[in-house]
Parts: C-alpha cells; sequence; structure tokens
C-alpha cells in the first residue's frame, strides 16, 4: 500500500512559493476578463503546467516535491483567493495523484505517479460514483466502457483520466486511470454554469472503451479500507479551501473597494466609507466569519494529516473524527463564502456592480460550487454525532 505523505517540512510554513505568487499575478490580470468569457483556459493551464506546482504532492520517490496536506491546502486557498476556477483544476489534478496513491498497487504507482521525461502529466476527474450512466461490462481480461458522465473535473485538455463506471451484475463501482487520448473517450466542453467557468467540468461520453486489468484501482465490489476512504475526506477539504479562498478574495476586493472608491452614505457623517460606524460592524462580523472557518479548516486538516500517516492501520474512530472536522469546516467555509459574497455588495455599494470590477464574481462561484453536496446533509451528519455519538457513514462525499 501507499507510502503517506510526510509531516509539513519547516519550508512550507516559512512563506508561499515565489514562483506560486508569480503565477498568480498574471492569473490576476486577466482574472474578470476570463470569468466574463468562460471556456477552456488553455494558456492559463500551460502556465501552471510549467510552474512545477502540478508536482507539488507528488511523492518525491517519484520526482514530485512530497508537500504534505498542510501545504498542499494552503496553496490551494491562496490560489482560490485570485481564481477559484484555475484553484479547482490544480486541486483536482492533485486529487487524481492522491486516489493513485490511496487505490494503485505499488506497480500502480510507479507506473502512473512517475511522469515521462519533459511531460508533466495534466489529471483530470471522470470519477462520479452517484453517475452510473457510465456502465462497465467484463470482456476477457478486462472490462469496457459504455455511457456519459457529468461534471467531469479538468477533463479537457486532460492527459489522463480517473473515471468510473457500474457494473450491474453483479453490481459494484469500477475505478481505473486511463489516457485521456485512449479510443472512444469523448471529452465534451460543454460545461455552463453561471460560475466556476473554466473548470473545464463538462461530459464525457465512453463508446467501447477498453480497461486493462492493470489499469483497474478498484475492480467492482472491492472493499474499501477505512485509510482508502479517506479519499471523500481529502475532496471535502478541496472544496473547503476552495470556499475559504473566495471568502478571503471578496473580503480583500471588497476592503480595497471600501478604501479607494466607496463614497459614504450621505447620513453618515463621515468623509470616508471606511470610518462609517456602521460599516465598520459590518466588516468585522464578515471578518469573524472568515476566521472562525479558517480556524476549524486548519483543525480538520491536522486531523488529516494524522490519519493519512496511519495508514492501512487506522481504524473506524480515527476515520471518523475526521469526518466530523472535515463536516464542520464544510459547513463553516461554504457559509463564509456565500454570505460574504453576498454581504460584500452591501458595505460597497451599488457602484461595486460595475461589470468592470467583475466583484460578482466570487458570490458566482461560490454559490455554484457550493451546491455540490447539500449542507444539510453535513449538519444532519454532526448533529447526529453530538447527539448519539455516531460517526458519519463514509460516501463519495464523506
Amino acid at each position: 500500500m501507499s507510502t503517506p505523505l510526510p509531516p509539513p517540512r519547516p519550508s512550507e510554513a516559512d512563506g508561499l512559493n515565489p514562483v506560486l505568487e508569480d503565477l498568480l499575478s498574471r492569473w490576476a490580470a486577466t482574472a474578470v476578463a476570463r470569468d466574463q468569457q468562460g471556456g477552456h483556459a488553455a494558456e492559463e493551464r500551460a502556465a501552471l503546467r510549467a510552474s512545477g506546482l502540478l508536482d507539488l504532492t507528488r511523492p518525491s520517490a517519484f520526482g514530485g516535491q512530497g508537500v504534505s496536506w498542510t501545504g498542499f491546502y494552503r496553496v490551494l486557498a491562496r490560489m482560490a483567493e485570485v481564481d477559484s476556477a484555475l484553484a479547482h483544476l490544480f486541486a483536482f489534478h492533485h486529487l487524481q495523484l492522491a486516489t493513485v496513491r490511496i487505490y494503485g498497487t505499488p506497480a500502480q504507482q510507479a507506473a502512473l505517479l512517475r511522469d515521462p521525461p519533459g511531460r508533466t502529466r495534466f489529471w483530470g476527474n471522470a470519477l462520479n460514483p452517484l453517475d452510473r450512466r457510465t456502465v462497465a461490462r467484463r470482456e476477457g481480461s478486462g472490462w469496457v466502457l459504455d455511457g456519459s458522465k457529468r461534471y467531469c473535473s479538468g477533463s479537457v485538455g486532460a492527459d489522463w483520466l480517473i473515471v468510473s463506471g457500474w457494473q450491474t451484475e453483479p453490481e459494484g463501482l469500477l475505478i481505473a486511470a486511463l489516457p485521456a487520448t485512449r479510443a472512444g473517450v469523448h471529452v465534451q466542453e460543454d460545461w455552463d454554469a453561471f460560475g466556476q467557468k473554466q473548470t473545464d467540468s463538462g461530459s464525457i461520453r465512453f463508446e467501447g472503451v477498453w480497461v486493462a486489468p492493470d489499469e483497474v484501482l478498484v475492480a467492482p465490489g472491492a472493499p474499501l479500507s477505512d485509510w482508502q476512504t479517506l479519499r471523500a475526506l481529502i475532496s471535502q477539504l478541496i472544496l473547503t479551501h476552495l470556499y475559504l479562498g473566495l471568502a478571503r478574495g471578496a473580503l480583500a476586493e471588497g476592503r480595497r473597494y471600501l478604501r479607494e472608491q466607496a463614497r459614504p452614505w450621505f447620513s453618515a457623517g463621515v468623509a470616508q466609507a471606511i470610518d462609517d460606524p456602521i460599516v465598520q460592524h459590518r466588516h468585522g462580523e464578515l471578518h469573524l466569519k472568515l476566521r472562525a472557518a479558517e480556524a476549524v479548516a486548519a483543525e480538520a486538516v491536522t486531523a488529516l494529516e494524522a490519519a493519512w500517516a496511519q495508514g492501512e492501520a487506522l481504524d473506524a474512530a480515527g476515520r471518523g473524527a475526521v469526518a466530523v472536522a472535515t463536516a464542520e469546516a464544510k459547513v463553516l467555509a461554504h457559509r463564509a463564502s456565500v454570505e460574504i459574497a453576498s454581504q460584500i455588495f452591501e458595505l460597497t455599494g451599488a457602484g461595486a456592480t460595475s461589470r468592470r470590477l467583475g466583484l460578482d464574481r466570487y458570490w458566482r462561484n461560490a454559490r455554484v460550487h457550493t451546491l455540490h453536496d447539500p449542507i444539510d446533509q453535513k449538519l444532519r451528519d454532526l448533529g447526529r454525532h453530538s447527539l448519539a455519538s455516531r460517526w458519519p457513514e463514509p460516501t463519495p462525499y464523506g
């Protein structure tokens, strides 16, 4: 089984990578225009590939940087402050690498985690356990996939995909790693949500796609250990940190507008909007929403690090503790992103709605992404645990 990621190195706490900040400065210059245009961000994806950040969580044994989950999530949230769609692509690439590490055999990890010379693989997602329209049928020593699948984040322009297919007799989920150029894989550029426009999260059509035995990460019906079910929690914390980045970005842009452009309400009796006591009070409330979400998210990542380090020794209680911490973080980050991105306009005023500023992108991105799975399910799990000491049941969403 996989070797867990190492604990955070001192360098990870010293500051963010200058390469990241250079990349983000370039993304920031075009973020509003690209958000309004939508479509495939080919140039930005190429820059991300060239930056070396796709190697961040890849184990050093396979030529990667071997950064811990703490370091990864920190970079992700910073990235989402500037462009949550491109941060989504970055994050889901690393989720697929984690999938190989969690489910793959040592031979599969060696083949899939070590990139070919001169080429960094960009991974996309086609693993959606709740979408059973893609059917896997046994054929000879392997399987054949037919059908379609939605919400395939990062699929456009990807080199490799983690895919799933549903076997009907006997029932079970097949999970495999395939090159995106495999015959019969048709990636569709049909993502049309009003937010997260450049996540390449459209659909894929599979027509007689062959899956070889050594490409199968999880065979239909194969049980997952408590440690292997951490994949869903890694994914949930990805969403959490995307929300945190959106909340930070919205608050920062709103603060900048208040300082530089906003005019105070006529009856406030102040010369600058930032001196209005009502604005100060409301801004303080938004600040606290973000701080609370950040603090609980940090605790959840610490819990994940500890559970990941246990490997296959992790038990149901250890896994459950991470699930509870992750649910708490997800709920608070969800609320912070949607509420801050919306309420900041009540402080900045009508002028901040100008299309040229693009401040609405934070709310649109947060609103689209927080619909990924129902927040009420997380609240139910938390209430059930508090009232009856029951751990959340492992599912594809936590």
